[in-house]
């Protein structure tokens, strides 16, 4: 198993981070993208690999967006000399609890091609949230629910593991989004797909270290996005449902 942790400035809370997921079953490996920190988070990340063989360390340019470090990180995994069967999201600021993948794990090995950590549902919580984070987060969750008819409860959750095999079957570099709607447009083309994917409860904890990635311009891009997907899907429908075949021409009168 492979967990990818894209960082950003992240130089607090990327050690302690790393320490957890190493110590945490089923004992996977860690992958950090870092997206050329200024702070020094990818020197940083380079001094723990180099302890370590299970860390590795991919460095892109510059800051593009989480969508696009998680597709690097996963044709990294992928396509790498390194066969793994299970690929996990996870942000690099504590939030998600490293002792918690094997909830994950476990709806894999069930059979789920996507395990999606969740908050909403019986059993998932938030630790030191303030409420109108709580409020931006349901809200945004019920807004894609109702405009992309998905049944996931925590559709913008970025703590999720994959299948590997269906993983490698999405057209990863088709994907249209850098923020956090990367999470939505992935889980929604699953659940587009047909394939299994499973919700469990986790309890997300608000970061001590450094300072949340999320600006009003990836809102703003998640909503948008969104908005357009949905109203693309009413359209096609509402195409497919106006055509009419013409019915077969009457037999000739004897």
């Amino acid at each position: 198993m492979l967990v990818v942790v894209p960082t950003y400035c992240e130089v607090d809370s990327l050690p302690p981070l790393v320490e957890r997921v190493l110590a945490s079953a089923p004992h996977p490996d860690v992958l950090i993208v870092d997206d050329n920190s200024p702070d020094g988070t990818g020197a940083l990340a380079d001094s723990i690999a180099e302890g370590d063989p299970r860390v590795q360390v991919l460095h892109r340019a510059g800051k593009e967006g989480l969508g696009p470090a998680y597709i690097a990180g996963f044709h990294r995994a992928l396509e790498g000399s390194r066969a793994y069967d299970v690929i996990v999201e996870m942000d690099a600021d504590g939030s998600h609890q490293p002792e918690e993948l094997a909830l994950l794990v476990a709806a894999i090995t069930a059979g789920a091609d996507l395990a999606i950590g969740a908050r909403w549902i019986p059993g998932g919580r938030t630790v030191h949230w303030p409420w109108y984070r709580k409020l931006i987060s349901r809200s945004a969750t019920a807004y894609a629910r109702v405009m992309l008819r998905s049944h996931l409860h925590d559709i913008t959750s970025g703590y999720r593991a994959f299948r590997a095999p269906f993983l490698a079957s999405l057209d990863l570099d088709g994907l249209q989004s850098a923020g956090y709607a990367f999470q939505i447009e992935v889980a929604w083309r699953a659940e587009r797909a047909g394939a299994d994917v499973r919700e469990v409860p986790i309890t997300f904890v608000e970061r001590r270290d450094g300072a949340s990635k999320m600006t009003t311009g990836i809102a703003i891009e998640a909503i948008g996005q969104v908005t357009r997907w949905g109203f693309s899907r009413r359209q096609w429908r509402s195409a497919s449902a106006s055509v009419r075949v013409p019915a077969p021409p009457s037999p000739p009168r004897a």
